[in-house]
């Protein structure tokens, strides 16, 4: 394979602008950051453009078709939240250079008929591409029953474990079954002993402090019942987790649509009908939340040195899951970031770099000579307007540009 040679575009290397410089593709790695491009390299004029590391959305829910559609907007990787592309079922993405690869909790545990039960339509049945193996269902009402399956989880293929601490009231559910302390703490004292990276989905400040206080290392979600504490911000800062907020789900349980995004020409020429319609409805659970409340604690946990990371909580082509789409609602999350009082740069850290790190993933994240070559060309330039980073110039997943 020949080299490839991105010449004057700035590059953003996931942590900082470079200024104008020439990145080099042997293979599925970038081979250098720099100098001159090699002789009888393929050229790829950049000039006019910004090179970033490919995005990657913290959370997501795959779909058939999805990770495609997320390749098709620059997001090279997901981490899958609840799924079936665990590593006993992904060998086929892993080497597909057409859809964005995928790291997976496989099924989180959560009690018998706790969250996510509430949101699925009775007598729904999701359209989906059945995996070879089906995943483990780790449904656990007891210390014992959470620990036990852990160890299980990750033999079957998790790469991180998920905590479900969820009582339905902002789903519209309150009273719903929810993992309490104990079970929690023993879930992740059992994965720690493993070394397996921890998250828990928690859309209030009582879950929030109880995934802190069991240990767990990052929450995928900000609360959203009530506006943020000092007390609070310091109760997740001193717990060293990182925080997925996930505005983009927030804003839609408050009824608010995607169809803005959904209208914007370089969107709207990606998706097809189903997606369309999916963006432009909402989940609509929870109109009486605030969304200044959720930017003002996203604002303050970043002032606190939290680790913000950019995801979306996106799922299936669904109304009822609606105001997400694939890919598209990264770009709509980095967005709700920089809104929230985030610089554009530190917006795009935590879709790249900050995420990379937080989830252990070393090979990717950066514009790093060795890494993969994982990377996102775009018009304009995102570190001072985000919007430009819908501006695909062109996509590449290890080293294969990405056929419009």
């Amino acid at each position: 394979m020949a080299l490839t040679a991105i010449t004057g575009a700035q590059v953003f290397d996931g942590e900082k602008s470079l200024g104008v410089r020439t990145v080099v593709v042997d293979g599925g790695r970038i081979a250098r950051v720099g100098g001159a491009a090699p002789e009888g390299s393929e050229i790829v004029d950049g000039r006019g453009a910004t090179l970033l590391p490919g995005l990657i959305d913290a959370h997501v829910h795959s779909a058939p078709g999805s990770l495609a559609l997320a390749l098709r907007f620059g997001v090279t990787t997901e981490l899958e939240m609840q799924g079936m592309n665990t590593r006993e079922n992904r060998g086929h993405i892993t080497d597909d250079d057409t859809v964005a690869d995928v790291r997976s909790a496989g099924f989180a545990i959560t009690p018998p008929g706790g969250h996510p039960s509430e949101l699925m339509p009775e007598g729904y049945r999701p359209k989906m591409d059945l995996p070879p193996v089906m995943p483990l269902m780790p449904f656990s009402t007891t210390p014992a029953e959470a620990a036990a399956f852990v160890p299980q989880l990750l033999a079957r293929g998790s790469d991180f474990i998920k905590f479900m601490i969820d009582d339905g009231s902002v789903e519209g559910h309150p009273g719903l079954p929810t993992l309490d302390a104990a079970t929690v703490t023993a879930g992740v004292a059992e994965a720690k002993k493993y070394g397996a990276l921890t998250v828990a989905h928690a859309l209030t400040v009582e879950a929030t402090r109880t995934a802190a206080e069991a240990g767990v290392d990052g929450v995928v979600h900000v609360f959203m019942d009530q506006p943020h504490t000092a007390e609070i911000i310091d109760v997740i800062k001193d717990a060293g987790m990182f925080v997925v907020p996930c505005v983009t789900l927030n804003a839609s349980l408050m009824g608010i649509t995607g169809a803005e995004l959904a209208d914007d020409p370089r969107v709207a020429a990606r998706l097809d009908d189903a997606w369309d319609r999916t963006l432009r409805a909402s989940y609509d659970r929870y109109p009486q939340g605030s969304l200044d409340d959720v930017y003002a604690t996203v604002r303050a946990l970043d002032a606190a040195g939290v680790d913000v990371l950019a995801g979306t909580d996106v799922s299936m082509p669904e109304t009822f899951f609606g105001g997400l789409a694939h890919g598209a609602s990264l770009h709509h999350e980095l967005r709700y970031l920089v809104a929230a009082g985030l610089t554009p740069e530190r917006a795009l850290r935590a879709a790249t770099a900050t995420t990379a790190r937080r989830f252990r993933l070393s090979d990717r994240g950066r514009v790093a000579e060795g890494l993969r070559a994982d990377l996102l060309l775009v018009d304009g330039d995102p570190t001072t307007t985000i919007g430009d980073t819908l501006n695909t110039r062109a996509v590449w997943r290890r080293g294969t540009r990405l056929e419009k």
